[in-house]
């Protein structure tokens, strides 16, 4: 009962603290373009061939707004940068998205502040706003 007792301490404990982790510096458009991902293994990206991005993006925009846990922190120019945490530790995901008017794209990008591994989060979150977008047009 005791280590029973510990382990809902030690959770509770764990969850009280959110791990926010650094602002990336690679956020933004560089380029051109959203920057790669430094691992596949906590990050991925994506570019949606679409024939208008700026009406990609603009659809997409309430979308990431409902997302739970989901914060939209920039939003300009063709570009939105959002983050969204996880419901037991609060761990932070940066979700980048640009319409790329040159290439006819919009570029997709969500990738974890900490940790080397997001068991597919971050591609998970982008192929619901790939489906998003598909059932959007």
């Amino acid at each position: 009962m005791t280590s029973l007792l510990q382990h809902c301490v030690l959770a509770i404990t764990l969850a009280l603290f959110h791990f926010v982790g650094p602002v990336p510096a690679e956020l933004g458009v560089h380029n051109g373009a959203l920057a790669s991902c430094p691992s596949p293994a906590h990050c991925a990206r994506a570019d949606w061939a679409v024939a208008d991005p700026d009406i990609a993006l603009a659809a997409l925009v309430p979308v990431v707004q409902a997302m739970p846990r989901t914060e939209v922190v920039e939003q300009s120019n063709g570009y939105l940068h959002a983050t969204a945490s996880s419901a037991l530790f609060g761990f932070v995901d940066d979700l980048e998205l640009y319409a790329d008017k040159a290439h006819g794209v919009l570029q997709a990008r969500s990738v974890s502040r900490l940790g080397d591994s997001d068991l597919g989060v971050n591609g998970g979150r982008l192929a619901s706003l790939q489906q998003a977008l598909a059932d959007a047009t």
